[in-house]
């Protein structure tokens, strides 16, 4: 009799992370949602959200404050975006995250070319699927960076450009299951930022958000003639989170969340 499928198995980076221990965001009002205490200490934590919500800008929040706030250095993974693009837009926002570069305290990787390799590859004797190579390279790259700087932060965005090489779902469950568990083994409390399917309240829950031990929504809404964006942890495994829809804003400097006013 065959074993338990492995994308159903209980996750083999349970054991990994630690409950004793908080990584604070460095985002205001996001921690007030937290308990007070932050992000459990080594989490892999999905950003989800739609386009605009600013999701993006929360990861280089986390990573650029980790380091001004709190001496974490940090690793940022781009699957899509160009980095010029990524830092031009931070500095935007006021977060000089070139200056961090420089000082060897953070780090931008432009992990999109892993995309655009053959369908196979040909090592030795040996053919290598695409997607087996690309997923294997990024958490090699993951890995090597994180080493090189100490990091105790990683963001990895977007997901989406690394699920999509996966159409079939069993093979995407075990990929990123995979990801997830080389993830793990670097010590860093982690923000996956993906692309939500949906934004309805009734919309039908992703596949990543039974995977992760934590899930944070950055949304836009409607309501009446206007739109709000709201901001959410959906889930925290081991920590009575504050779950309730709560305005927030792109200022400068990054994202502000209010803990404590409703969406109206």
């Amino acid at each position: 009799m065959r074993g338990t499928p492995k994308f159903i198995q209980q996750t083999p980076f349970s054991q990994t992370v630690s409950q004793d221990n908080y990584v604070r965001t460095g985002v205001p009002g996001v921690d007030e949602l937290l308990e007070g205490k932050g992000l459990p200490q080594g989490y892999g934590i999905f950003v989800l959200g739609g386009p605009g919500s600013g999701k993006t800008t929360f990861g280089l929040q986390f990573l650029f404050e980790g380091v001004r706030q709190f001496s974490e250095n940090g690793v940022y993974i781009s699957l899509d975006e160009d980095i010029a693009y990524v830092k031009a837009n931070a500095k935007r926002l006021g977060m000089d995250i070139e200056a961090m570069e420089k000082e060897d305290k953070l780090v931008l990787v432009d992990a999109s070319p892993i995309r655009k390799i053959p369908a196979q590859l040909v090592v030795g004797e040996y053919r290598i699927g695409k997607k087996e190579f690309t997923l294997v390279s990024l958490t090699d790259m993951i890995k090597t960076h994180v080493r090189r700087v100490g990091a105790k932060r990683l963001v990895i965005d977007p997901l989406v450009s690394l699920t999509l090489q996966f159409p079939d779902e069993v093979e995407r469950r075990v990929a990123l299951l995979d990801l997830l568990q080389a993830i793990a083994e670097t010590g860093c409390t982690s923000l996956l930022v993906s692309e939500l399917s949906e934004s309805a309240s009734d919309r039908k829950y992703q596949f990543e958000e039974f995977l992760a031990q934590g899930v944070i929504m950055m949304r836009k809404v409607l309501i009446g003639n206007r739109t709000a964006l709201v901001f959410q942890v959906e889930k925290m495994r081991g920590l009575s989170h504050d779950n309730q829809q709560r305005p927030y804003k792109i200022d400068k400097g990054g994202i502000v969340v209010y803990p404590k006013e409703k969406v109206l």
